[in-house]
């Protein structure tokens, strides 16, 4: 009886183990990749060495440095008049993009592996593709903008300070305008700042929105995105 009942006991194991499903981790478990730098078209500069194409585009040739560990780029590039955004992948440290001529571009570069399911994120330059018959360049848009997007702040008796980074290829930024309020579309809080910061009054628990206008001495200007962020 006592054989019968350890037989039953190791048949049912046996098929206890047989039933059980073969579950593999599919999740990539190689080393992250590390940060690229960039290369061309350089930070803040006209960019004066694409093929052009025809009056309104040339061809840019994208380059940064190879990243430890990664197999793959996505290059990411912004028309700072428009805001559209472009993003292709490649799998070697360079790319040819064709963009439009007199117009202000951003770019980044984020590093990827099939073996890690982590990427890296590289600083974001701005540039300047040239075209024929410009004389003066239009500021950057203002950029890192703080308080940033979607963040929440603590205010000091009821005031934020408002700051940003000005650019522009001719070094010529004369003043900004600031853009402030409760609104989706801020109005005008402030115009002809000659500093790259303000302070505002703000209420507790209140979402407020920001922008900033640049522009310099022979009249041109650029926009930033507008900013939202929170008080707490």
């Amino acid at each position: 009886m006592k054989k019968l009942l350890f037989v039953s006991l190791v048949f049912i194991l046996l098929l206890a183990g047989c039933g059980k499903k073969d579950v593999s981790d599919n999740t990539p478990t190689g080393l992250p990749p590390l940060t690229s730098t960039l290369v061309f078209p350089a930070q803040n500069a006209l960019c004066i060495s694409g093929s052009v194409i025809s009056a309104g585009q040339s061809s840019i040739a994208f380059k940064w440095t190879a990243a430890e560990n990664a197999d793959s780029y996505d290059i990411t590039i912004k028309n700072l008049l428009t805001g559209l955004i472009t993003t292709q992948t490649v799998n070697q440290p360079q790319a040819d993009v064709v963009l439009l001529r007199n117009t202000p571009y951003s770019w980044f570069i984020t590093s990827k592996s099939t073996k890690s399911s982590s990427t890296a994120k590289s600083d974001v330059w701005k540039f300047y593709n040239s075209g024929s018959g410009v004389i003066a360049y239009a500021p950057f848009p203002a950029d890192n903008l703080i308080p940033a997007l979607g963040q929440t702040i603590s205010s000091t008796n009821n005031k934020v300070t408002l700051s940003w980074t000005g650019s522009d290829i001719d070094n010529d930024i004369a003043s900004y305008d600031v853009y402030f309020g409760t609104l989706s579309v801020p109005t005008l809080y402030k115009k002809d700042i000659t500093t790259a910061s303000v302070d505002v009054s703000v209420t507790p628990a209140t979402k407020y929105y920001w922008k900033v206008i640049t522009k310099d001495a022979v009249g041109n200007t650029s926009e930033s995105d507008v900013i939202q962020f929170t008080v707490n």
